[in-house]
């Protein structure tokens, strides 16, 4: 394969940067980090505490689990 390399998968700051760094990705995806903190950029940049995740909330009606994680 000799496209861009992006992983995904229970990364947090540390082993996405630990996998830019060494080469073995070219970019880190996250997913369920990005649903509960809808800030997520700005909470890796200023090393603040992520939200925690409710899956039970994902996919369905309603604002619960879309809209009132909080946020910085």
């Amino acid at each position: 394969f000799g496209g861009p390399y992006i992983v995904n998968e229970r990364f947090d700051k540390a082993s996405a940067n630990a996998a830019l760094a060494s080469g073995k990705a070219d970019a880190v995806a996250f997913g369920v980090p990005f649903i509960a903190n809808p800030d997520l950029p700005a909470r890796l940049a200023a090393d603040a505490p992520l939200n925690e995740a409710h899956p039970e909330t994902f996919y369905g009606k309603g604002p619960v689990g879309y809209i009132d994680y909080p946020r910085l």
